[in-house]
């Protein structure tokens, strides 16, 4: 492998002619009138490929489209670049500029958009925080990232830091029922904006993104802005999303993957439906009253909304053409599910808050090998490799390395970070890749079980179960043995499953030291808001996230 800088920079080059194919086809790149070229030009050298940016560009490219669909209604475009101009400018008057952290606990509604644009304009930091946090937590937060200024929904008032130390408040959307935040909206700040000039062309804001862990304070991680349309690219050359589309986004947006399909809508000029609260029978109804050509989710989504009654799953959703889903695993009964009910449309996305993806498996990958990750976009590097760092033959499992334009910039809290290698920054999974050149992958490298002294993969185990009649999730864990140091325990969820056909199924598959000695049966999975399964939650169990 070629890491060296004359080689890299090449590469590089190339990637970004390879980059604009899929850019063109997905119509981001289009004729267009000179006068609209000209203020599309004028917003891309003013505020870059930002959020805040492309959603300035769109709104000069199609000014009238709709922009955001929520719980209060639309927006068009140019409503929305309008808005955010203006609570750029009310915020600027609050004393927030370049540098100024603002954070937003928010659900996903416009209120998102409005600040995530409103914060590129001024050159501020955007610190995303999951609505998850106890109040301990997000107090935690606020004062390790140094907010300075606080944007949440009037639901969260109970978990908002008070005192001579906390941030300046802003209420996002007004609770349905009780008092919310004693604190100016952001409708107010939008209405009462003062006339004045933002920041002719102001710093590069940067992004943090919590991390999902389950316990403690979640760490901040750092990420980057696109300075180009490759990490688009990159996207679009597996998963084919197409300009002036519309969007339902269901995953939160607080998360790297809702933020994610944000940002691609935004460079789409698409329409995007958000609502606050998801619904699984609502999601379909988004889907066929909006003609929806994409759908961003979770995996335990997707399984709530296959898993509806017939009657609240009878919508037309013929429109789709694109079910995007990331940010946990999607197990095997599901795949097959979601292909034999909605058709080839399910892409499923691998990758992290820290490394952006890894790779991506389309529907025709995902039918012949549900349990695959898929293939590197464009633009992307994978490495799989040993406790040396050098790479395993094929269908070993090794250590998952990835390179991409979008590799976190580092956690903002001192001491942490990740191993790179050769310019490749470590996933944190294991994983192998086969014979047709897709990526499987085997577990956490802090996972791995020493079970007697073999050692056991979760992520195998879990397919092989996935596969007996009736099981509908199964997470694998390792717990203590006195005997053999470890074993296996297998949380599985399912209708009419029996934990010796569990066990002898395993048995007739793979290794002894691979069987579950406990397979418990339960109703659900614990997951936290991004779908990941908290194993410290399942009953007898000792792990962490």
């Amino acid at each position: 492998m070629d890491l060296s800088p004359l080689s890299t920079r090449l590469t590089s080059a190339v990637d970004l002619a390879r980059g604009l194919v899929p850019v063109a086809r997905a119509g981001i790149v289009r004729p267009m009138r000179p006068s609209r070229l000209a203020g599309v030009a004028g917003a891309w050298v003013r505020w870059d490929l930002t959020p805040g940016g492309l959603l300035s560009i769109s709104a000069r490219r199609a000014p009238g489209r709709t922009a955001v669909v929520d719980d209060a209604g639309s927006l068009t475009y140019a409503e929305l670049d309008a808005s955010v101009s203006a609570l750029a400018r009310s915020l600027q008057r609050r004393g927030i500029g370049e540098r100024s952290r603002v954070a937003v606990l928010c659900r996903n509604h416009r209120g998102v958009l409005q600040v995530l644009g409103a914060t590129g304009r001024l050159g501020a930091d955007l610190v995303l925080l999951n609505t998850g946090l106890s109040a301990g937590q997000l107090a935690d937060v606020v004062s390790e990232q140094g907010v300075d200024l606080l944007v949440a929904d009037g639901e969260f008032a109970d978990v908002v830091p008070s005192g001579p130390d906390a941030p300046v408040l802003v209420q996002a959307w007004a609770p349905d029922e009780g008092t919310g935040l004693a604190a100016p909206t952001l409708a107010e700040l939008v209405d009462g904006a003062p006339d004045e000039p933002l920041p002719t062309r102001p710093r590069r804001g940067r992004t943090v993104v919590l991390t999902s862990g389950t316990t403690g304070t979640p760490k901040g991680a750092h990420r980057p802005e696109p300075r180009s349309w490759l990490p688009a690219a990159a996207v679009l050359s597996r998963i084919p999303l197409r300009s002036g589309r519309t969007t339902v986004v269901a995953a939160p947006v607080f998360h790297t993957w809702g933020f994610a399909a944000l940002q691609l809508s935004l460079a789409l000029g698409s329409t995007v439906v958000l609502r606050r609260r998801f619904d699984a029978a609502t999601v379909l109804t988004d889907v066929q009253a909006h003609h929806a050509d994409a759908l961003f989710v979770v995996p335990v989504m997707l399984q709530r909304i296959v898993e509806l009654p017939p009657a609240e799953r009878a919508h037309d959703t013929s429109s789709l053409r694109v079910v995007a889903a990331s940010g946990s695993a999607l197990g095997v009964p599901l795949v097959r599910r979601v292909l034999a009910e909605l058709g080839p449309v399910l892409y499923n996305l691998y990758g992290s808050t820290e490394v952006s993806w890894v790779s991506i498996a389309t529907p025709d990958e995902l039918a012949a090998a549900p349990s695959t990750a898929g293939r590197p976009p464009l633009g992307t590097r994978l490495a799989v490799v040993d406790e040396d760092g050098e790479p395993v033959p094929v269908g070993t499992v090794g250590r998952v390395f990835v390179g991409n334009g979008m590799l976190f910039e580092g956690y903002t809290r001192a001491g942490e970070d990740k191993e790179v290698l050769g310019g490749l920054m470590s996933t944190g999974d294991l994983g192998h890749v086969d014979h047709d050149g897709l990526l499987h992958l085997d577990g956490r490298s802090d996972d791995m079980v020493v079970s007697g002294g073999e050692n056991v993969y979760p992520g195998e185990v879990e397919d092989v179960i996935a596969a007996v009649d009736g099981v509908r999730e199964v997470k694998v864990v390792g717990v203590s043995d006195e005997r053999l140091g470890a074993r296996l325990a297998a949380y599985v969820v399912g209708d009419g499953v029996d934990a010796d056909a569990v066990r002898a199924h395993v048995r007739k598959h793979l290794a002894r030291f691979s069987v579950p000695r406990d397979v418990v049966l339960l109703d659900e999975l614990p997951r936290n808001a991004t779908g990941k399964v908290v194993t410290r939650e399942l009953p007898g169990s000792t792990g962490g996230s």
